[in-house]
């Protein structure tokens, strides 16, 4: 499904903050920021961060928005529109000091830093007002129409930046949150934390690495949809099947091994409930894959629900 004009700038922003992370822990190394990422991060902000993303929301989203009724002078538009002259306010003086910084001065660390953070702390506040305020305001005032011409209007922007000027610089991102060192967020969660989160999610999981075995599930001591014991670790999940449907377990396997497929699915009716199947391929960030993630979901109060229910039932 393609993404809609809000989809496609909130990947700008965490694309952007991604680079945030990685900036703000080459700055925290012992050794500092290299030359090669404080150039890449420069090029990122100005070419790409505000050449191209501000001006997406200012000629293609926020006109629509004022037309269909948030006025331009006054609430979160008003907002926005300011804190997008805050940021260009602030980034000659940034990109001033990373040149500096990264044409041999080392001095200017400290400098650095401080223009970094007051930078990126205004474009973190600001993404987060756009993602949790203004996109959704935005939803309910356009139409389809208009959605539809903001999303052309942004390809058009990107078209006049050069050629495959989101892929381009997403890839320049990429090589940034390298350059940094960036972690996946659950490196911020403890072993013991990590795994009461996966046992706590409403839905069976069990994961096959890249050599078909089977190396974990959550929920182990509670009642499962399909029981298994720790016995299953360790072996291949051929052995984990039927014989008469290991043929179809390989089939998706070699689909995933091969980019040919990125979800298979199934469901079916047991014992009263409707069960919900389904298989997903696990890559790492390059693309590299790493095993097949099993999830099993009981669906059938899900399938009941009927009309909204907004606020929290205390009874």
């Amino acid at each position: 499904m393609d993404k809609d004009w809000a989809e496609l700038l909130m990947d700008d922003h965490q694309t952007t903050e991604r680079v945030f992370d990685a900036m703000a822990n080459a700055l925290a190394s012992p050794t500092g920021p290299t030359a090669q990422i404080v150039g890449a991060f420069v090029e990122y902000v100005r070419d790409y961060a505000d050449a191209v993303h501000n001006r997406k929301e200012e000629e293609q989203l926020f006109p629509r928005l004022e037309a269909g009724g948030i006025p331009r002078h006054g609430g979160p538009l008003a907002v926005m529109l300011q804190e997008h002259e805050q940021s260009r306010q602030l980034l000659p003086g940034l990109i001033e000091i990373a040149t500096r910084y990264a044409a041999g001065d080392l001095e200017a660390r400290g400098e650095l830093a401080s223009a970094f953070e007051e930078y990126s702390s205004l474009m973190r506040n600001h993404y987060w007002k756009e993602n949790d305020i203004l996109y959704p305001m935005g939803r309910r005032v356009l139409d389809d129409a208009d959605a539809r011409a903001i999303v052309e209007g942004i390809e058009a922007t990107e078209a006049a930046a050069g050629p495959d000027t989101r892929a381009r610089y997403y890839a320049l991102a990429e090589r940034i949150q390298r350059l940094g060192s960036i972690q996946d967020l659950s490196a911020n969660l403890s072993p013991e934390v990590l795994a009461a989160v996966l046992n706590t999610l409403p839905v069976e999981l069990s994961f096959v690495d890249e050599h078909d075995v089977v190396r974990y599930f959550n929920h182990e001591r509670e009642t499962k949809i399909f029981p298994r014991t720790r016995g299953v670790i360790g072996r291949a999940v051929q052995k984990c099947h039927p014989e008469q449907s290991v043929h179809l377990v390989n089939r998706i396997l070699e689909d995933f091994k091969a980019g040919k497929r990125e979800v298979a699915e199934f469901w079916i009716d047991l014992g009263g409930t409707k069960v919900h199947i389904r298989y997903f391929p696990v890559r790492s960030e390059d693309g590299r894959y790493l095993g097949t993630l099993e999830v099993v979901q009981d669906v059938t109060q899900i399938q009941a629900l009927e009309g909204q229910r907004r606020l929290l039932d205390d009874g």
